[in-house]
């Protein structure tokens, strides 16, 4: 009997890939002769059996842990089938750290920095590179400078090493990608409230069912009025994300999204140096002019997915996103402090850019079987237009200068500044467009072997327009993008991987917006990556992960050796390091997340801002972390984490040094009643000074002092 119910719940269960959730009640009777007349005097009626969609509950996390991804080949996958590291942040770690943005989902991620983003984007260096463009959404490019929040997060990805094969140009070092909330037909209702320590007010809602049996919609929304521990610090920002999925039949699903976020803060780049250490004052004093000082981004986003099986085998599925994105920053800063350290100079700009995205993928996903190999085909292609234009002006102060000197004692000026433009100033128009193909074929060779190999080429065109001077200029490269990975499984629950990936970044850089008649010669930088790790899920719901890797940058821009006038191509870098991690539950009550990296980025010969032997700014040699949750009974629990950091360069130039820091964070969470829930986050507990990022010498951010957030969840 119970096989026969097995057999048909297999069947009948099987609903397409993310469709909503099903119920199924069966009544199997197995009658014959006899029996069956028996029977029909006295029915057998059985206990209803509850069928999932298997593929949908295999991409759940459970707790901190994540099973699959979808991201890294486009292809439901085991992670540990995935032969490179990846670090998966899941909605309940989020949570129970009070994560809000990228800089806080990375505290915890092996060989990621926070970088300070001129204190008006999201900045990270992934591995030793830089970038501010390797932002994905659900697999799609997010690629613009902003702030991102996670109110709508369901996870936040981090796969590192060369990703092109995947996602295209760029992602040298890694990429970030954030998986949104959406409407998957359970019923969801849920408000957060959040107070705390520098003015902070934060309201979150996630309401969310299936109208129909076909038909369910969710909306997640935020808002959120706070100040910081900086003199004049603010943030206002408030985002709302409808999305509703309509699965007409078990072998398709449709899904649309619409999301609007408005981000204003005050545009904060931090402290200066001395004597190549940051300014020993008060963490919150501001330097600069507050009041001028501001960012302001409006983002609006339009999401599409269609997903088909056209067999048990077959399916084919397209995104497409559009993306509208206006920003608007303006900072009066500090510069160099003198020599006496009795004056700092303030400079000032303001840069307005609006960009428009229209991107595609559709893919063919294919399962077949030669023999005892088995092979999951992916075939691709993704169109893509980006239009950016962009407009800066310079500050000029008093006495019609662009650097103003100011005494050190008193650094928050209201010194008025005039706007305009200087001889360098962008006025610009860029059209940038990708038809890219790609193709990947992972291998079963047998219970132990696995092999992942794909090919992917993209014709990135930048058509570069200078409204100043009427100059037009174009680049167009063909970049093949590799990646060849071998998976070996000793044992079930471990595996053993090697991988090799290359991307490449055009001359245009990270944002193409702009374009020289020198970069429009230059050949595109290649990253080369080579990585050879380890997974192992010591329990279900416990996995340690570990990996060895080297990445060279090469094709990087130096001036010529004899003629300094003259930019070449022999700038190069290479990064080094070991990353292990720990993620899920020791025990039913104690959860964990956190690593270790030991990290090695320097340039290998000269580029443009550094000499070779020079160590890559914002890659600590050490980076240790570690988040411990203890639940001790139903109603009460309690969390304590640890971020160890070593010393690290604030630039490419070593000439200013970011001291190692140790920061402690702790939590307590109290289940009120069944439906509320009351927490408490502690961050930088004992109130060290550390200064965690920066922007260059003299723009550095120093660490929040000690700081309180008190948040209520009611779910009903």
């Amino acid at each position: 009997m119970t096989g026969l119910i097995s057999g048909i719940g297999a069947s009948g269960g099987r609903t397409r890939r993310g469709g909503l959730l099903r119920t199924t009640a069966l009544a199997v009777v197995c009658l014959s002769g006899a029996a069956a007349a028996e029977t029909a005097q006295a029915p057998v009626v059985l206990d209803p059996v509850k069928v999932e969609d298997a593929t949908l509950k295999g991409r759940a996390s459970e707790g901190y842990v994540a099973k699959r991804t979808t991201t890294a080949t486009k292809t439901d996958t085991p992670l540990r089938d995935v032969p490179q590291s990846i670090s998966v942040i899941t909605a309940p770690a989020i949570k129970d750290q009070a994560m809000q943005g990228m800089a806080d989902v990375v505290r915890y991620v092996p060989g990621i920095t926070a970088a300070q983003g001129e204190g008006n984007r999201d900045q990270l260096v992934i591995r030793g590179q830089s970038t501010t463009a390797d932002f994905f959404t659900d697999g799609v490019r997010d690629d613009a400078q902003y702030f991102r929040d996670l109110y709508n997060v369901e996870r936040v990805e981090a796969l590192k090493g060369p990703n092109a094969m995947i996602f295209g140009r760029g992602g040298g070092g890694g990429v970030i990608n954030r998986v949104l909330k959406e409407a998957d037909g359970r019923p969801v209702h849920e408000i957060g409230l959040q107070g705390g320590s520098f003015g902070n007010k934060r309201a979150t809602a996630d309401f969310g069912q299936a109208l129909t049996e076909t038909f369910a919609a969710r909306l997640n929304g935020v808002i959120e009025k706070s100040g910081t521990y900086r003199d004049y610090g603010r943030i206002d920002r408030w985002g709302v994300n409808p999305t509703v999925t309509f699965t007409p039949t078990d072998r398709t699903k449709l899904k649309l999204s619409y999301e609007y976020v408005h981000d204003e803060r005050t545009a904060d780049r931090g402290v200066p140096s001395y004597r190549g250490v940051p300014l020993d004052t008060d963490v919150k004093t501001f330097f600069g002019n507050p009041e001028l000082s501001v960012a302001e981004t409006n983002v609006h986003t339009v999401d599409a997915l269609i997903e088909h099986e056209i067999t048990d085998a077959l399916t084919i599925r397209n995104r497409s996103r559009f993306a509208d994105y206006d920003k608007f920053y303006q900072n009066v800063f500090p510069g160099a402090v003198n020599a006496a350290g009795t004056q700092v100079a303030l400079s000032a700009y303001n840069h307005a850019i609006q960009r428009q995205n229209l991107l595609n993928q559709t893919d063919l996903l294919f399962d077949l079987t030669t023999g005892p190999v088995k092979h999951k085909l992916l075939a691709g292609v993704e169109l893509g237009r980006q239009r950016t234009d962009q407009f800066r002006n310079t500050g000029f102060f008093p006495g019609n200068v662009t650097s103003f000197n100011i005494p050190l004692r008193t650094p928050t000026v209201f010194v008025p500044v005039v706007w305009r433009q200087s001889a360098t100033d962008a006025d610009s128009r860029t059209v940038a467009t990708v038809a890219a193909g790609y193709v990947q074929d992972q291998i079963e060779l047998t219970e132990q072997i696995q092999v992942i190999a794909g090919l992917r080429y993209d014709r990135f065109n930048v058509d570069y327009h200078n409204n100043r001077n009427g100059q037009n200029l174009e680049r167009t490269d063909g970049l093949w993008s590799p990646r060849l990975g071998v998976v070996f499984k000793p044992v079930e629950p471990v595996s053993l991987y090697a991988s090799y990936s290359v991307s490449y970044l055009p001359g245009s850089g990270d944002q193409f917006t702009t374009l020289t008649g020198v970069t429009a010669g230059l050949e595109p930088e290649k990253f080369r990556n080579l990585e050879v790790g380890g997974k192992w899920d010591v329990r279900p719901n416990l996995s340690l992960t570990a990996a060895v890797f080297q990445l060279d940058r090469t094709n990087t821009s130096a001036p010529a050796p004899n003629n300094p006038a003259l930019t070449v191509q022999t700038g190069s870098q290479r990064s080094r390091g070991f990353e292990v991690g720990v993620t899920g539950n020791i025990t039913e009550a104690w959860s964990v997340m956190g690593g270790y990296a030991l990290q090695k980025a320097e340039i290998t010969s000269r580029t443009a801002s550094a000499f070779a032997g020079s160590e890559v700014a914002l890659v600590p040699r050490h980076t240790v972390s570690l988040w411990n949750k203890y639940q001790f009974t139903k109603m009460f629990g309690a969390g304590v984490g640890v971020i160890h950091q070593s010393s690290m360069y604030a630039a490419a130039d070593n000439a200013v040094t970011l001291p190692g820091f140790t920061r402690f964070d702790a939590a307590a969470y109290a289940q009120v009643t069944e439906g509320v829930k009351l927490q408490l986050n502690v961050q930088n507990l004992f109130d060290r000074k550390y200064y965690p990022t920066s922007n260059g010498n003299n723009n550095i951010t120093p660490g929040a002092p000690r700081t309180f957030l008190v948040s209520l969840t009611s779910s009903f």
